[in-house]
């Protein structure tokens, strides 16, 4: 099915991740509607990669295991995924995310960033680093595969560079 980018039905998460070729990691899907106030992403983490550790100092996410298996590190303690967890990730939580021996799949959720806007320094925890939690940022848009490393600018598949942002 196509994706569509009006209201209603915008895919069928099943039949993506089926259709998608097996070592194609990233991003399958990506809510594209203009005007929304939400994000969503169907990402597939490839067998025994991970994303590694950080804080979404801004962002609630909510992630829903489509399919697969894997283990979620919340503030340092691991919690087993397998198809069907729903996940409520509150902003400022430090989490990782390991994909089991058959891969993860999931779909993530959250509030639309705001635009690019001019602000102090952060300047406590509740400020601290992190990334951006759909990750579209470290999805080669040449051949899909996510990089594993946060500081990644270039894909370690095909060469081609990372997107800059989302």
């Amino acid at each position: 099915m196509a994706s569509l980018s009006g209201p209603g039905v915008l895919a069928r998460l099943a039949e993506l991740s089926r259709e998608a070729s097996e070592d194609q990691g990233g991003a399958l899907w990506r809510l594209a509607a203009g005007g929304r106030q939400l994000d969503a992403n169907l990402v597939r983490l490839l067998p025994d990669t991970h994303v590694a550790e950080h804080v979404e100092p801004a962002l609630d996410v909510l992630l829903y295991v489509t399919a697969g298996s894997g283990q979620l590190r919340v503030d340092g303690m691991w919690q087993d995924l397998t198809e069907g967890s729903v996940v409520w990730l509150p902003r400022g939580t430090r989490r990782a995310l390991h994909a089991g021996p058959d891969g993860l799949i999931q779909l993530s959720v959250h509030r639309r960033r705001p635009g690019l806007a001019i602000r102090t320094p952060a300047t406590g925890a509740e400020e601290e680093g992190g990334e951006r939690a759909c990750l579209l940022d470290r999805v080669c848009a040449e051949c899909g595969r996510l990089a594993s490393e946060s500081d990644a600018r270039y894909c370690s598949r095909c060469g081609e560079r990372l997107p800059d942002s989302v």
